[in-house]
């Protein structure tokens, strides 16, 4: 491998001449083996440095002309385009364990930036602190970046797959309206229910977790960019923090804004805690949707099997004609991994000292990771199980009509005690609810069948 030398205030380093990160890249590459060059910074972190460097450069373009000249601004967005295309993504090395602040990262972003763009300038037209970075510091763009990534993950993955799954409950809703089964409590029989109605629960539950999430991302929006070191917009020109809030929102596309108050910003992540836990919420959610679908789906002959669900694949190396519910399975996986994120991030959230929180790089590793598992997750369960759910209906009046609870309608006739009686005399002596009444004389043949209708009772 060929090299070149590259410099920063620490002296010379030797860079792989094939790649544009520089000597502080280098450096944290270097000095940061963990993670087996896997667990790198998220690429979603990566494109929002691409749109907030271009933001930036827009903002000190309009604000301080003579510095920020029409020349570096066209090279700059046109690095930060190629970035937010994911052309450079081979630049960017460095793993999510390195310094507490994202500063390597966002030295990393700098250098790309300033070697790509001198290298289309065809001269040393941009330095990546001079420039490049020019009224910013690590200590703002990185949980700027984060709160970039953050919405956008959010609103354009999570939200539409979970619309996706809502749309297929509200089609199953539909052709299922009139299809009465037993309901469920304590795992065991309980009164009737609709199948419509139990699918209902599970799309209600979904809505509710839209809603939640739309009113995180909403919190992400404050943007903490302007407040360079600590906080108190040091080296950054008037005005730079609401200018460069307002080219956010025109690249994005998303209704972004300076933050009131930047020692906040800096320092506190408990905006990322509040959208967390709403991810968290819908994974709650979706574990309890994907168990009740392999609940009812179990057997074929042994379980449940109140409904039938796709047989995507062989469910066992030893075991001939076994399908397992898989799709159930690593949602149900994914909803325990969110709900460990849910942890990492809450402790990094509280590891605020003074004026910066430095365990922003494993908290957004971990909510990024939340995002993009969540979303895959549901997108496979809607298209590779849920779409494909058809009721079983002999299975559910078969054992609708043979569920003890059923005796619930005739409290208002006999009473609660003599229903009780019913039902263990039924369940002991193997007979029917209506054998076990007439032959206690709660009730006549003819005023038990006028009574006993399970089907009203939804």
């Amino acid at each position: 491998m060929n090299y070149r030398i590259e410099h920063d205030s620490m002296g010379e380093v030797k860079v792989p001449e094939n790649k544009y990160w520089g000597a502080q890249t280098q450096r944290s590459k270097d000095n940061f083996k963990i993670g087996s060059g896997i667990e790198t910074m998220p690429s979603e972190i990566i494109h929002a440095f691409g749109v907030l460097k271009k933001a930036a450069a827009i903002a000190n373009n309009k604000l301080v002309n003579n510095r920020m000249t029409d020349e570096k601004l066209s090279v700059i967005s046109s690095v930060c385009d190629e970035i937010m295309q994911g052309k450079l993504s081979e630049h960017f090395p460095l793993v999510v364990w390195q310094t507490g602040s994202g500063t390597q990262s966002n030295m990393n972003v700098n250098e790309v930036v300033a070697n790509r763009g001198n290298e289309i300038a065809s001269k040393k037209l941009l330095h990546p602190n001079d420039d490049v970075n020019m009224s910013q510091s690590s200590n703002d763009t990185f949980p700027t970046a984060m709160s970039i990534a953050a919405v956008l993950g959010i609103e354009d993955r999570v939200i539409p797959a979970v619309k996706t799954l809502v749309e297929t409950f509200k089609k199953l809703e539909k052709e299922n309206e009139g299809v009465v089964k037993s309901g469920r409590t304590h795992l065991q029989d309980a009164t009737p229910i609709a199948f419509s109605q139990e699918i209902s629960g599970w799309r209600s539950s979904l809505e509710k977790d839209i809603k939640m999430l739309e009113k995180a991302a909403d919190e992400l929006k404050e943007l903490a960019l302007g407040g360079t070191a600590v906080g108190t917009g040091l080296n950054a020109p008037e005005g730079f923090d609401i200018e460069v809030a307002r080219a956010v929102s025109e690249i994005t596309k998303k209704d972004f804004k300076t933050a009131e108050n930047k020692f906040h910003a800096l320092t506190s992540k408990d905006e990322l805690v509040f959208a967390h836990g709403a991810l968290k919420a819908l994974a709650a959610d979706l574990m309890k949707i994907a168990n009740d679908v392999r609940w009812l789906a179990s057997g074929p002959r042994l379980g449940l099997g109140e409904i039938f669900i796709p047989e995507n694949e062989p469910g066992s190396s030893i075991m001939p004609g076994k399908v397992n519910p898989t799709q159930c399975e690593a949602l149900t996986m994914v909803a325990v991994q969110v709900m460990g994120n849910d942890a990492a991030i809450g402790i990094a959230a509280s590891q605020g000292n003074f004026e910066l929180n430095v365990f922003m790089p494993v908290a957004i590793y971990n909510f990024m990771q939340s995002v993009r598992l969540i979303s895959e997750a549901v997108i496979s369960f809607n298209n590779n199980c849920a779409a494909g759910i058809k009721a079983n209906k002999e299975k559910m009046h078969s054992n609708l009509h043979n569920s003890l609870m059923l005796v619930t309608a005739l409290n208002p006739y006999i009473g609660y005690e003599n229903a009780a009686k019913t039902a263990k005399k039924a369940y002991k002596e193997n007979i029917s609810l209506k054998e076990a009444c007439v032959s206690l004389g709660f009730l006549t043949e003819e005023k038990f069948d006028e009574v006993f209708k399970p089907e009203s009772m939804i």
